[in-house]
């Protein structure tokens, strides 16, 4: 049976046209089943540019209202309760979608997950997961990547607990519950993100979450720094909403600004020219591993829901990429692993809070 994908129609900057558009990609190329959310009128008609979306599993959910950029995120979840991203929520509350996914207001789509769907157990604060890609043609995790600007140590254990359980889910590692924990010393490389591998570097929340991160059950090794984002030496990387926020926004201009680059340097020359059509594909190869829009947006880790938040920027590719890393995860059962894995390490927590009698 296809999966059910909610799709927030009114969330990116240009929409509903890149949504729509996105939609169709992926329900063409998936087989998912798509719920477009927004006001039905302005949907149908973007969707009858589009004559052989009809053919396709695409519906329309009508939603009045709509949430902007510039919208107080809590006030307006709250005063615009039939608002496309809250609507799209309930439909995966209500079991009519097995995921959701939005362009629009970050802060927004966040308070509104936790608000419609609720926080597992054991999850104090959800987090944003990105896909990174690294020098050695695999992928990284970085988390979290701006839900939560100001942290505490154990949002940060939790963060390493749900990272390396996600990345065990989508890249293929086996995600094992006993008596051990959730992890093993052969899984997911876990490092926290620092300004020096030297259990002493960092700020007070680095230096204090270093020493819980390394009595959980996973591989951790230890802090990491910036250059080992793309080095492929660690693949879960957990960092505060802050730094996280900071580190993903400066690589995607980073790859923005190489890509630039090359392009006006292919163009400069006659021989440059030669030898760029000569390596095409190689091209299209690089600026494939390099673009964000390949990696379908951040699941937001740790509600009781698939939920994807991607750019306000998002073209077509991105959507459709959104909604394929959403109906992924959904069939994954990931938040059952989330739950126990976290219940596995309170125990360990309690036992850790007993004071010694004297």
């Amino acid at each position: 049976m296809p999966s059910v994908i909610a799709l927030d129609a009114m969330g990116s900057d240009r929409a509903p046209k890149p949504e729509i558009e996105g939609a169709i990609h992926a329900a063409r190329s998936y087989g998912v089943r798509v719920l477009l959310v927004g006001p039905e009128a302005t949907l149908k008609s973007e969707l009858e540019r589009h004559p052989s979306a009809s053919r396709l599993p695409i519906e329309i959910v009508h939603a009045s209202e709509v949430i902007t950029m510039e919208d107080k995120a809590v006030q307006a979840v709250r005063a615009k309760r039939d608002s496309s991203m809250r609507v799209g929520l309930r439909l995966v509350r209500e079991r009519r979608a097995s995921g959701f996914v939005t362009a629009g207001n970050t802060g927004a789509a966040m308070a509104a997950a936790k608000m419609v769907l609720g926080a597992l157990a054991g999850v104090d604060r959800p987090a944003l997961a990105a896909v990174l890609p690294t020098s050695l043609g695999t992928a990284a995790i970085l988390l979290d990547v701006g839900a939560n600007v100001d942290c505490k140590p154990h949002n940060l254990e939790q963060f390493a607990v749900m990272g390396e359980i996600y990345f065990r889910a989508i890249f293929g590692h086996p995600v094992s519950h006993g008596r051990s924990g959730f992890g093993s010393a052969k899984g997911p490389r876990v490092g926290l993100l620092s300004i020096g591998e030297e259990e002493t570097k960092g700020n007070e929340l680095t230096r204090e979450s270093f020493h819980l991160l390394k009595r959980l059950p996973l591989n951790f090794v230890g802090n990491v720094e910036g250059r080992d984002l793309f080095n492929g030496h660690v693949d879960v990387i957990v960092a505060d909403g802050f730094v996280g926020n900071v580190a993903l926004k400066s690589s995607e201009g980073a790859a923005r600004l190489i890509r630039t680059v090359l392009k006006e340097s292919l163009k400069a020359t006659i021989t440059s020219q030669v030898g760029y059509m000569l390596s095409r594909s190689a091209f299209a190869d690089f600026k494939k591993r390099v673009d964000h829009t390949e990696y379908g947006g951040a699941p937001l880790l740790g509600v009781r829901g698939v939920c994807i938040i991607t750019h306000g920027s998002s073209n077509a590719n991105a959507i459709k990429n959104a909604v394929r890393v959403a109906a992924e995860i959904s069939k994954k059962k990931i938040n059952q692993s989330i739950e126990q894995g976290l219940a596995a390490i309170r125990p360990a927590e309690a036992e850790a809070e007993v004071v010694p009698a004297h």
